[in-house]
């Protein structure tokens, strides 16, 4: 099954720290990357307090895992390049999000699918068009979201 990821972090060389963690992706059990929007300069939302910029990413694998062992693959991929989870919205070094998985629409405590903020936010929608210059992605049409965060300030980057 194909998923689509995304990746951001704010906390040291996070250029490295995105790289390592698309290599990690890549290297799981039964899943592999398949292609990488290009690196995308943002500042954090949603937050209380000043952050540094994020570095942020969108990723389309092919894996055999579930949708919740995808998930837990993620989980342990942040922890290894020294994710620390400190708060809702704190800064870290990666952030791995579950946005979409072919033919899956879950709610859990744990995963909701598709992601319920993806269409809100530039940071994964304009790396998305990347990938999909049609507007949809595993059957998700997100090409009117796109005008909703044209307001959102989003720069892309070398890689």
């Amino acid at each position: 099954m194909k998923a689509i990821l995304g990746l951001g972090g704010n906390i040291g060389d996070s250029r490295q720290n995105l790289r390592l963690a698309l290599d990690a992706l890549d290297a799981l059990c039964g899943t592999k990357l398949l292609r990488t929007s290009g690196f995308y300069l943002t500042e954090a939302v949603e937050v209380t307090a000043p952050q540094p910029p994020y570095l942020n990413c969108v990723a389309e694998i092919e894996t055999s895992l579930s949708p919740n062992a995808l998930l837990g693959a993620c989980l342990g991929i942040e922890s290894v390049l020294g994710r620390v989870r400190v708060g809702y919205k704190s800064p870290r070094t990666v952030d791995i999000d579950l946005l979409l998985y072919e033919r899956v629409t879950m709610e859990s405590d744990e995963l909701t699918l598709p992601h319920p903020r993806l269409l809100h936010r530039a940071f994964v929608l304009v790396p998305l068009h990347e990938l999909f210059p049609d507007g949809t992605a595993l059957g998700l049409a997100f090409a009117p979201s796109l005008a909703e965060v044209a307001d959102q300030k989003i720069v892309k980057c070398e890689a």
